[in-house]
């Protein structure tokens, strides 16, 4: 990186940082752009340089979110599940206590400046639904074994299942929201999480590969129904 490239990185994280404090402390909806950037000591332009909209500001891994899992999916290895991927992610991220999860201490401050706020309420929506649009992308460009040769017909069916894998993950961490919101201990809300994710990422990797299954099963069947053909003709 270019010592300009670097400079550009530090004051887009010394905004970044700064705007957070203040949001922290104030609120989101009471503190103004205008003074983030006095606290930066940089230009209202400046910041507008960096983050295009207040929103994004707060939201400032907002890009690396939404694409998260659309990655996952087009970096797994061939031929794995996309849904154990997603799955095996977040148990290990539970199981390290990843910060993106909001099990470290100022997670509760961070979750009730969004709830706070009907913009940040509904810019999370946004991050949520762009982040499905993109696994929906990502399970088309690298499909499952149960849609090894998609065509236009198969489209709406990956949609649908990047709904199902999304909205099964926002479901794992809104529930950990909600434990650790009402109080809960973050740790107890992890062990409780993790193996209620464990099971409904698993039935969702049944599901998908039922299908698949049949067909083993059905080809079984004629190999063994073969053997027995040849030996009553032997």
């Amino acid at each position: 990186m270019s010592l300009r490239e670097t400079k550009k990185q530090q004051t887009r994280t010394a905004i970044a940082d700064t705007a957070l404090e203040l949001f922290r402390e104030y609120g989101f909806d009471q503190v103004t752009v205008a003074e983030v950037a006095r606290h930066v000591g940089v230009s209202t332009n400046t910041v507008f340089n960096y983050f295009p909209t207040k929103e994004d500001l707060f939201f400032d891994r907002q890009a690396e979110v939404e694409g998260h899992l659309a990655t996952l999916v087009r970096d797994r290895a061939p031929g794995t599940c996309p849904v154990e991927t997603i799955r095996d992610d977040l148990l290990a991220a539970l199981q390290q206590d990843d910060p993106m999860l909001g099990l470290h201490p100022g997670a509760l401050r961070f979750w009730q400046i969004i709830h706070d706020s009907p913009a940040l309420r509904a810019r999370e929506r946004e991050i949520g639904e762009r982040a499905e649009a993109a696994l929906a992308t990502a399970l088309a460009e690298h499909p499952p074994r149960t849609a090894s040769a998609p065509n236009n017909a198969d489209l709406p069916m990956l949609a649908l299942l990047a709904g199902a894998i999304a909205g099964t993950h926002r479901a794992a961490l809104r529930e950990i929201k909600r434990r650790v919101m009402s109080g809960e201990p973050p740790a107890h809300a992890r062990d409780a999480i993790a193996p209620a994710a464990l099971q409904a990422f698993n039935l969702l990797c049944l599901g998908l590969h039922a299908d698949a299954a049949a067909q083993t099963s059905q080809e079984r069947q004629l190999s063994q129904q073969a053997r027995r053909d040849r030996r009553t003709h032997a």
